[in-house]
């Protein structure tokens, strides 16, 4: 068994602590560890997008970022995006425009719009689609997602 690391972090907004092995990635630190199943393994080395966490204010794949680089490090993933009173703008628009279907690829595209919104409130079309390049979807195709991110900025 491999030597485990202590890890100290901001997750959603709380102190988290955890052991982890050096080669495991925050994909699996979120999901096995601390049970925050939202990010979703999809590909595993970096190309669709499900996995997708804010990691310091920056988007990242978090099947690519082993989890004990992000010691002393902030993480926001899907878990932290609602309230427990409402959804995010972000995730009421997804669902206004129909813009998921079998909810692998929808919690990083939601992360990725809201990566895209911090930073630009009010993006163009462009923007929004080549921002989201980085997050594949099988099933819902991609003007309804990306309708729903314009909606989403429009209502922010």
């Amino acid at each position: 068994m491999a030597r485990k690391s202590h890890v100290q972090t901001t997750i959603n907004g709380e102190t988290v602590e955890f052991l982890c092995e050096p080669r495991q990635s925050l994909l699996e630190v979120l999901r096995d560890e601390l049970h925050l199943t939202g990010a979703k393994e999809g590909c595993n080395n970096g190309n669709c997008g499900a996995c997708s966490v804010i990691l310091d204010g920056r988007l990242v794949n978090s099947c690519l970022v082993l989890g004990v680089e992000t010691d002393g490090h902030t993480v926001e993933t899907i878990e932290g995006l609602a309230d427990p009173e409402a959804l995010h703008p972000i995730q009421d628009a997804f669902l206004e425009n129909a813009a998921l279907q079998c909810g692998i690829c929808t919690p990083g595209f939601i992360m990725s719009a809201k990566a895209l919104l911090d930073q630009n409130p009010n993006p163009t079309e462009h923007e929004v689609r080549y921002w989201l390049a980085g997050n594949l979807c099988r099933c819902t195709g991609y003007d309804k997602i990306v309708r729903a991110v314009l909606d989403a900025a429009a209502a922010m």
